[in-house]
């Protein structure tokens, strides 16, 4: 196995074990004790299950609730902590608990898994971040775990507490609230100030990155000692939650109390940071507020993070190079520091990738089952970027319109960059071709 290994590139072993993981908790669902009727899932339900649940994603072709046994809600919350934080960091998280000695190729996987700067530090990075974890997941379920025990019981409310939280955490989007109404998500808890501030902050503390919590954990307060990236995280993280609660304030809920207009807007804004979960009915909602939701969804989240999507680094650079060219600069730059040009190359390869992904997999599941495009656009746009959010039309699609969700939703979860590198690990080639001018725009 381990010569096996030696042979994979870093982008290789990830995309592997990501797949290795989504077959194993298939074959777990699979059994008949995963199910609440004793029977087992079908391969078709359990291999989609399973890969929104190791993709973080979200999207249902059953009612969490209701479908699954207590055995596999258990399966579905491992296979969420597992892909949230990452193969290769669970795997190193165990070798770490078995004191097993960290081979340098394993440090390496790691740095590629988390998008850290360098190899040095890495396992102490590693601890870190699962201390942490544990932390704020602990921390979510504690907030929560009232809230759901005087709905529930106690017993029934602690376990929803810690399901939730995680889910949360790992910008997931799985729920187990659906026993009241098929696949309601919080809507039942939608007037809850404590559920809704608590998966609201650890959709944020998840989706922000490692290496922002690391640069927070160094510096504290001092902002300016940040490194580029985290700045870049956090300014766009907060434009991105801002910019659309405020649109839902205004021009979606308007009609609602100021505290819960408040509250409902800023949850709908939040959870598109790649989390799934909603408070309310997205079908009531405007088609510029939809589209609103389908730009944030394929944004997502931030590198080394629980959360999917092209990334906010990936736009922030899309968006200071177009800046660059209005103000007629030959560089693009954040905070006094350059962009290379490699970066920038790579962003608009993502966005490309993304952007025909997105509309590619809609416009084919809107032919191939006859539904309206805005609702198949929505629910690719949630795949791709692992989000989880639908317009209700996931359960009633044919399989091969699954396949193309399944697809997207792995694409989104690895990274494009990631898939691109495994299928073509040697050295990038030099051009050495004369140049020519061509005129765009």
């Amino acid at each position: 196995m381990a010569r096996i290994g030696s042979r994979l590139s870093n982008a290789q072993v990830i995309i592997l074990g990501f797949a290795a993981m989504i077959l194993l908790g298939a074959l777990l669902l699979m059994l008949p004790i995963s199910t609440a009727d004793g029977k087992g899932a079908p391969f078709s339900d359990a291999v989609f299950t399973a890969t929104s649940a190791v993709c973080v994603t979200g999207l249902v072709v059953q009612n969490t609730a209701t479908y699954w046994s207590t055995f596999g809600h258990a399966v579905i919350i491992v296979l969420i902590q597992i892909g949230g934080m990452g193969i290769v960091t669970i795997t190193v998280a165990i070798a770490l608990i078995s004191g097993k000695r960290i081979s340098l190729r394993q440090r390496s996987a790691m740095q590629d898994s988390i998008s850290a700067p360098n190899v040095g530090g890495i396992v102490k990075l590693t601890g870190f971040i699962l201390t942490l974890t544990f932390i704020f997941e602990a921390l979510g379920a504690a907030a929560m775990a009232p809230s759901f025990c005087r709905e529930y019981g106690v017993g029934r409310g602690i376990w929803y507490a810690v399901f939730h939280s995680i889910s949360a955490f790992c910008n997931a989007g799985f729920d187990l609230l659906g026993d009241k109404e098929p696949f309601s998500s919080l809507t039942s808890f939608h007037a809850d100030p404590v559920v809704n501030i608590a998966i609201m902050a650890l959709i944020i503390i998840g989706g922000i990155g490692f290496l922002v919590w690391d640069d927070v954990r160094v510096y504290k307060w001092r902002l300016r000692r940040y490194k580029m990236q985290s700045k870049v995280v956090l300014l766009v993280t907060l434009i991105l939650v801002i910019a659309p609660a405020l649109w839902f304030f205004f021009f979606e809920f308007d009609g609602e109390p100021f505290a819960e207009r408040t509250l409902h807007s800023m949850f709908q804004s939040v959870t598109l940071r790649t989390a799934g979960f909603n408070t309310v009915d997205f079908s009531l909602l405007s088609e510029g507020g939809l589209a609103i939701m389908i730009v944030a969804m394929l944004i997502g989240g931030s590198p080394g993070s629980t959360a999917g999507g092209m990334k906010t680094t990936t736009a922030a650079v899309m968006v200071s190079s177009a800046m660059s060219v209005f103000k007629r600069r030959r560089d693009t730059h954040f905070f006094g520091r350059r962009i290379a040009s490699e970066t920038l190359r790579d962003a608009a390869t993502l966005v490309t990738l993304y952007v025909l992904l997105f509309l590619s997999g809609g416009i084919a599941i809107s032919a191939i089952e006859g539904l309206p495009l805005g609702d198949c656009l929505f629910e690719t746009a949630s795949a791709v970027g692992t989000v989880g959010l639908t317009m209700g039309i996931t359960p009633t699609l044919g399989a091969v319109s699954r396949v193309i969700l399944i697809a997207l939703m792995y694409f989104g979860r690895v990274g494009g960059l990631t898939l691109i590198f495994a299928m073509s690990a040697s050295s990038p080639k030099i051009s050495k071709l004369p140049e020519e001018r061509l005129t765009v725009g």
